[in-house]
């Protein structure tokens, strides 16, 4: 795995070539979300930019640096839980399928997994088959994770 400081420069550089900026609130809420191994909210982040940069982020500020981190496809809503999870694939130079979420309804730890593109369509047809239209395409599994699956051993 990639060092944090690795991922960021990484982040940076696709921001720029997409002609925007990874200032440093971004920056420090995308730290936030790459060292956690589990969703997490804005007023989680908060305390995360408070406790590790000494900087004081209002709600609102985070909301949008969100929306920011989703729109340049560095992070990922978790719609169910309305949290947020750094995207897994950041330093990846090539496609990926369509992310699906794996989150542990014990210990919440999130996994970010591929679905293959010919598996979505035919999700999307069987919707439209049942008189609905697909909005996204995002899944998100409950799921117990190995070490909590052990623990309980």
């Amino acid at each position: 795995m990639k060092s944090v400081a690795a991922v960021i420069h990484h982040a940076e550089e696709h921001c720029k070539a997409n002609g925007s900026r990874l200032t440093e609130k971004r920056k420090h809420v995308l730290t936030g979300l790459i060292k956690s191994d589990k969703a997490l909210s804005a007023y989680e982040l908060i305390d995360f930019c408070k406790n590790e940069f000494g900087e004081t982020i209002p709600a609102m500020s985070v909301y949008r640096i969100l929306v920011f981190l989703q729109d340049e496809k560095l992070v990922h809503k978790l719609n169910l839980a309305n949290k947020f999870v750094a995207c897994a694939h950041i330093t990846c130079d090539h496609a990926h399928g369509v992310p699906q979420f794996l989150i542990c309804n014990q210990c919440h730890k999130v996994s970010e997994i591929n679905i293959e593109k010919s598996t979505i369509e035919t999700l999307k047809n069987s919707v439209q088959a049942a008189g609905f239209h697909l909005v996204t395409p995002q899944i998100e599994l409950n799921c117990v994770c190995e070490t909590c699956l052990s623990a309980a051993a």
